[in-house]
């Protein structure tokens, strides 16, 4: 997964040029994050690459995005009770503070943690976890991948 998508990845989304994209939602794009020491991490990018605060969208626009985040939410945290019976929770973050633009973070979070990050934000885990090859998404994340993308559909499908 290399080349000038992470440059642009809401561009590169509307494009179909983005390889991390799991299901078009109705105000963004649900992705699987690049890395993935907590599996399923995946996050919510907005689908206009402009928009930099959820205040920047029209409320109705703003509420869609919400909605889009709990539901990649609920399949993140569907699919990951299912795979890892250490699951915990799943958290919602919309930050900001490093991209340009809105998007939201979901962070499943499990048992088997170490302990000093276990109950601590996620951003907190040492530098390596966030480099380390054996932890970027890649074909051996397939499964995962389609079963949060299939959760994502049924979702979708229900009143």
């Amino acid at each position: 997964m290399t080349g000038d998508w992470r440059s642009d990845r809401i561009g590169a989304a509307l494009k179909g040029d983005n390889p991390t994209v799991l299901r078009r939602l109705a105000a963004g794009f649900a992705v699987i994050g690049d890395v993935q020491f907590l599996p399923g991490y995946s996050v919510l990018l907005v689908d206009e690459p402009d928009v930099q605060r959820l205040s920047d969208l029209p409320r109705p626009k703003r509420l869609s995005f919400l909605s889009d985040m709990d539901h990649l939410g609920e399949a993140v945290e569907s699919v990951c009770r299912r795979m890892d019976p250490a699951f915990r929770r799943v958290n919602l973050e919309i930050l900001g503070n490093t991209d340009p633009f809105l998007h939201a973070h979901v962070w499943p979070r499990f048992e088997w943690e170490p302990s000093d990050v276990v109950s601590r934000p996620v951003w907190l885990y040492p530098q390596e976890r966030w480099t380390a090859e054996q932890f970027k998404l890649g074909p051996q994340h397939d499964a995962l991948r389609d079963e949060i993308s299939n959760e994502l559909d049924q979702l979708r499908s229900m009143p």
